[in-house]
Formats: C-alpha cells, structure tokens, sequence
C-alpha cells in the first residue's frame, strides 16, 4: 500500500494497525569496565521488539514500506539500576522509483539518563509517565513517524508530533532531564514545540518540498534539482527572521552531505545564489557548501 493512501486510510477510518517501523537497536557500553555486558545485551534485544513490535498509529505498512530507523544508545556511566547515556536517533526515507534512502532525521540527544532492570517489561502508554527510557524512544518514534509523513503529504505529521508533545509533557514531572524549557534552547522541549510552531512551519513544508524533489529524480534530474533548490532557498526566508534556528540545523545535520552530493553532480543548474543562503543559514556546514563543484 502507498504510504500517502495508508495515511489518509488512517484519517478517514483509524481501524488497521500493523508495525510501522524498521528500527535497528544498538547499546553500546564498552565504556564501562568490568560491567555486566549482558544486560546491555538484553536491553538492546528488549527495546528493538519494544519499537518495532508497538503499533505506534492506525497505518498499516508493508514489510517494504516500514520506516527504517536506527537508535544508537551510548552508555557513559551507571550505578546499580541507574544509567547515564547518549542516544543517536536515524531514520530515512526511500525516494520514489529507486534504492536510495534519503536521511531525514540524525539527530543526537545527550541528555539522556534512565533506570532499567534486565528483563523488565517496556510498556507504552500515551497518556503517563511510565519510565523515561520508555518516554524517549517513544518520543523519538513518533518524531520519525511525523517527520516521515511530512516528506509525503505536506504538513501531515502534525498527529504524530501532538503524541510526542503529549509525551514530552507527561515527562515533564519526572525530573528527568531534556524535558524541559528552562534547560537550555536544544532539546527535546523545543525539538517538539518548534515543530508545531507555526513560526517554523516553513521548514516542515521544505521538508516535503525537499523531498518531493528527489522524488523526481527519476523522471527529470535537472528539474528535481531545481525544487529541491527552491525548498532550500526558502528556508532562507526563515533564516532571515529566526537565525540559528534550532530546526534549521536538525535539517541541515540530516541533509547537508546529501546536498553536496545532490549539487555536486548532473545536469547543471544555477547556485550561486544556493551556496549564499546556505552559507547563511548553516554556516557550521560552511566547509561542505565550499566543496559543491559548479
């Protein structure tokens, strides 16, 4: 089933459910000596079926349609029950008619602590805290999903980003860290509010713009490349009025080789005025907009 089908299916009946990611688990702690590898083991195992086997929405995908994602746990210290940790979250996109997966999400949360016992039950529910690992892959599950539909139907991952909030204020409580405003400008409070935020919309529609683009690349190389040129410029209008935006750089930390690549190569079109805004909205990827060949 087309996933833009399976989405409206979801809006207008809400009965099917099925699994819709492919999530890889890794937890790694060799960092820690002389600790019990197996429970790292266990949790590893435990969250993948957790993620992979939760029926996280009302879609219902097939084996090839499924989400690909990847979480990365790196465990720093840990004391009896308790953890300290990092956690890399991956996903990506196939573009149509083709093999290429195309990043959407590499985004890396370093406030990231949580309790957990081998063999303990993972257990979701979206209206209470039950356990801050089981609150931050879920939260991070539904940003792919949302993030996800937004590269299929514009502005679409608007009911899986409200699940994440939901979450996110459920944590809220805990005491846990990454949850909260007062915390800093970059974390998962304001991955989530900015992302329902219409002041940073502009970079959910590029998101689909971007990504409709590739989408052509099979059909006409020259003209892919001339939208997907003009989702990028268009987040320079963002640029111009929120600088720096926290969103602006999770886009750029998915995409920015890819934009290399993408320009670097084919049919030729004008960038000039492309290298500028880049140059302008991300300039920490400044040496990679040097090295797109006119």
């Amino acid at each position: 089933m087309n996933k833009i089908v399976a989405f409206f299916l979801l809006l207008f009946c809400g009965f099917s459910q099925a699994q819709e990611l492919n999530c890889t688990v890794t937890v790694n702690a060799q960092k820690l000596q002389n600790a019990n590898q197996q429970v790292f083991k266990t949790l590893e195992t435990s969250l993948g079926e957790f993620i992979n086997q939760t029926h996280w929405t009302g879609q219902t995908f097939k084996q090839n349609e499924k989400i690909d994602c990847s979480m990365f746990i790196n465990i720093s210290s840990n004391n009896s029950d308790q953890f300290v940790a990092t956690i890399q979250v991956l996903s990506s996109r196939q573009v149509y008619n083709s093999t290429y997966s195309s990043p959407i999400l590499n985004y890396n949360d370093k406030e990231f602590t949580f309790t957990y016992t081998e063999f303990e039950s993972l257990n979701f529910n979206p209206t209470s805290f039950e356990s801050n690992l089981v609150s931050v892959v879920s939260f991070y599950s539904y940003i792919i999903l949302g993030l996800d539909a937004d590269s299929f139907v514009p502005m679409s991952g608007k009911p899986y980003f409200e699940i994440a909030q939901n979450i996110a204020n459920s944590a809220q409580q805990s005491g846990y860290k990454g949850w909260m405003q007062s915390e800093g400008t970059q974390n998962r409070y304001y991955l989530i509010n900015d992302l329902l935020s219409p002041t940073y919309s502009e970079v959910r529609q590029s998101i689909f713009n971007y990504h409709s683009g590739l989408d052509l690349m099979s059909q006409d190389l020259k003209e892919s490349k001339e939208k997907i040129k003009i989702a990028l410029l268009n987040l320079g209008k963002l640029a111009s009025s929120k600088p720096n935006a926290f969103l602006t750089r999770v886009f750029f930390d998915a995409k920015s080789d890819e934009i290399v690549s993408i320009f670097s190569g084919g049919p030729s079109v004008p960038i000039s005025d492309l290298i500028d805004t880049l140059s302008k909205i991300s300039p920490l990827n400044s040496s990679k907009w040097v090295q797109i060949k006119y």
